[in-house]
Order: structure tokens, then C-alpha cells, then sequence
């Protein structure tokens, strides 16, 4: 079988099981397994396949077709322009919490300085991103799962920041001291329970801990609200990501509390309500 063949097989199968974007999802996961770029999959197209590789192809495909995660497949996902480690112990990187990314890097001088604290790091997407991002940054890492905290040490190491993140295994802020940051950025869970049977397939691999909050989706937003500010020092930052209906709520809620100002809800590039930012008084 050449790779033109392969492609075309991959595209077939992908196709008829549904798959939202069979083409991109097939030259992802043939150049990932031969190893080689998207020009050079179609420009190598009479290049005999092994059978090995071949194997190895038909059982990613039944992965994918089963509605595995591709990301879980490949074992990779990119997130603000860098390639992450990812596994089924950790939610898979969205491009809506580059949002919060970008926010946190608008924050932080040029020199980083910090400490910054990712509560629910999972992956470590956002410790890592933003201490490679900022050479001089010192950030905590904190997920209550020991699986994910393994995963996130994994891309710490693979960009070269380990040594300036800290990882923590805490149910949010229960580990953490009287400890003062300038900034902390959470991602939690905020999926109402109840919304279970209407997501896409593929989220029924993701972990369940880090996907729902209760019934309504705000059981772990109501807490982070409820202890952060007694972690931030005076005038530090809150970034959170938030569900896309849960703006109204989180603002009047953090008002409500009387801990922040200059508190804003940021939309994503889809024009949705996805971000709290917020300074705590001084």
C-alpha cells in the first residue's frame, strides 16, 4: 500500500464514521505516524508503506472511529503554538484558554518576575506556556490529581521551564499557606452535570473531575471565588476561564464579594463570554 493509498483509506474510514473534519484528521494522523510533513505525505505519494506501519495506522483509525479523542491518539496537542504532552489523565488544551494566556502575558512585565499560581494546571498548559513565555517567571502548578501532575512535569520538562514551576497536589487551595501571588489563572471545571447526555462523544473520554461542577456547573467556581483573593496580594490579578452562559452569574458574584476591582468579562474570539479578570483591592 503506498501513502497516497493509505491517506485515501484513512479518509474513507474516517468519513464514514462521521468525523467532523475527516480530511485534516487523516494527514494529521499519517504524517504523525510516518513521521513526516503534510507536503511531504502527498509528494512521497507512490512511497510503499510498510506493513508495521501500516498496522499501527488501522489502529488509530479504529481509535479515532470509536470517537477517541485524536489528541489522545497522537499523544499531542498544540496550545499557543507549542506541541503539549497530553494523555486521558488530563482535559485536552482548547484554543479558548489561550484567551486566558494572552490576558495573563498582559499582566506580567517583560521580566515575568511572579509567583504565579495555575490552579487546576492539569497538562500544565498555562504554568508552562506563560513561564516560557517570560524567562524570568517563577509559577505553582496545582491539580488534586497526581496523573495530571505527572503529565504537566512531562511538558515542563519538554520546554525547558521545569526548573521554575513548582507542582502541588491540592484540592484547590487546601495545601496552600498563607503564600501571596501576583497573579493566579484557574481553569476549573464548569460543566453542569446535567448537560452530560447532550456533549459531543469525544468528551466522554476526557476526565470527568476536571469537565463537571455539580449540576449547574458552578460548584468549584463558587469556591474559587469564595478563597482566592486571600492567595493573591494586593492588587494581583484573577484570570478565570468560565462557561460560555456563565458571565452575568460569575460577575454578580464576584461583586457580590467584595474582594476585586476592575473586574471584567472577556469574550472569546467567538464573540462568547469566557473570562473573568479581576484585581483584588489593594
Amino acid at each position: 500500500m503506498t501513502q497516497l493509498e493509505l491517506y485515501r483509506h484513512a479518509l474513507s474510514g474516517l468519513t464514514a464514521a462521521g468525523i467532523a473534519e475527516p480530511e485534516a484528521e487523516a494527514v494529521w494522523l499519517l504524517c504523525h505516524l510516518l513521521g513526516c510533513r503534510r507536503a511531504e505525505l502527498f509528494l512521497n505519494a507512490a512511497t510503499e508503506v510498510g506493513e508495521a506501519t501500516r498496522q499501527r495506522v488501522e489502529a488509530a483509525l479504529a481509535r479515532r472511529r470509536a470517537r477517541e479523542p485524536l489528541a489522545y491518539i497522537l499523544g499531542e496537542q498544540n496550545f499557543y503554538g507549542r506541541d503539549f504532552t497530553v494523555s486521558p489523565a488530563v482535559l485536552i488544551p482548547r484554543p479558548e484558554t489561550e484567551l486566558l494566556v494572552e490576558r495573563a502575558l498582559a499582566r506580567l512585565p517583560p521580566s515575568g518576575q511572579g509567583p504565579v499560581l495555575d490552579l487546576g494546571t492539569g497538562s500544565g498548559i498555562i504554568a508552562v506556556t506563560l513561564a516560557a513565555e517570560r524567562p524570568g517567571l517563577r509559577a505553582v502548578g496545582l491539580d488534586r490529581s497526581l496523573a495530571a501532575l505527572k503529565v504537566a512535569q512531562m511538558n515542563a520538562l519538554r520546554h525547558h521551564v521545569a526548573a521554575r514551576i513548582a507542582w502541588l497536589n491540592s484540592d484547590w487551595d487546601a495545601a496552600l499557606g498563607p503564600a501571596k501571588f501576583t497573579l493566579i489563572a484557574a481553569n476549573p471545571p464548569y460543566v453542569a452535570r446535567r448537560e452530560a447526555a447532550t456533549l459531543q462523544a469525544e468528551l466522554a473520554a476526557e476526565p470527568e473531575t476536571a469537565l463537571f461542577s455539580g449540576e449547574d456547573g458552578r460548584e468549584d467556581i463558587d469556591r474559587l471565588l469564595s478563597c482566592v483573593h486571600r492567595l493573591l496580594a494586593p492588587g494581583g490579578t484573577l484570570l478565570m476561564e468560565i462557561g460560555h452562559d456563565q458571565g452575568d452569574y460569575v460577575a454578580k458574584r464576584a461583586r457580590k464579594l467584595g474582594h476585586y476591582q476592575e473586574l471584567t468579562v472577556r469574550e472569546d474570539y467567538a464573540g462568547l463570554p469566557r473570562l473573568l479578570e479581576a484585581r483584588r483591592r489593594p
